[in-house]
């Protein structure tokens, strides 16, 4: 009998990052990438060494050349594609420098929290959707 896999396991710091008229940040993902084409609150992986607000200053400024003041947990989720697990470690975005662009080509789009259920997001991003929704709307 041979022992099951490890399910590879992903730790990723979430931004939902708020403008100061309440509306929030969406990136489109990369269609190569998985769940290419869907939208998603803006971070990246937390690499080995890095607490989850390092990764998500780090991540947000190579993404989308903002430096990040004030952040605010908002929930943890996790959530199993099969051939991986995710560790979604979510936070609001309450304060921030500069002016957000697709520094990596990605589409961008400010919503209000009313309108986040028009969108198509990954299977993991349910209960942040609705999360973001219960708190701002």
């Amino acid at each position: 009998m041979s022992e099951p896999s490890q399910k590879k396991s992903v730790h990723v710091a979430v931004g939902v990052i708020l403008a100061p008229d309440g509306r929030i940040l969406l990136a489109k993902r990369p269609d190569h990438l998985h769940m290419g084409g869907r939208w998603e609150f803006p971070g990246g992986k937390v690499e080995a060494g890095e607490t989850v607000q390092q990764a998500m200053t780090r991540e947000l400024l190579e993404e989308l050349d903002i430096e990040v003041l004030r952040l605010e947990k908002l929930i943890e989720v996790r959530h199993d594609y099969g051939e991986k697990q995710v560790f979604l470690d979510t936070w609001c975005i309450v304060e921030f420098i500069g002016e957000a662009r697709g520094v990596e080509g990605q589409e961008l789009a400010w919503v209000s929290a009313a309108d986040l259920s028009a969108y198509h997001f990954p299977d993991a991003n349910q209960p942040i959707v609705e999360a973001v929704q219960a708190r701002f709307c």
